[in-house]
């Protein structure tokens, strides 16, 4: 599995053709959302030091990032 994909579409957050991220998404407000993403990107960002300078850890503070950024650009 390429590294970009373990990062944004990690095939264990994928059923049925839905992917996790999505669901939740559609589950909460776009408020919610926003703070689920800002969440999610500071435990990344925590852990790293603590898994050795785990750069994909770090990708993944920036796709929760990138994924606020792209909705607040598309409002």
């Amino acid at each position: 599995m390429s590294k970009d994909k373990a990062v944004n579409h990690p095939p264990h957050y994928l059923q049925g053709g839905l992917e996790c991220l999505d669901v939740i998404e559609s589950m909460l407000t776009a408020e919610e959302f926003k703070g689920y993403c800002k969440g999610n990107a500071v435990k990344y960002i925590w852990r790293e030091d603590h898994k050795g300078a785990n750069i994909q850890d770090l990708k993944k503070s920036v796709f929760y990032l990138n994924r606020i950024i792209s909705k607040l650009e598309n409002m």
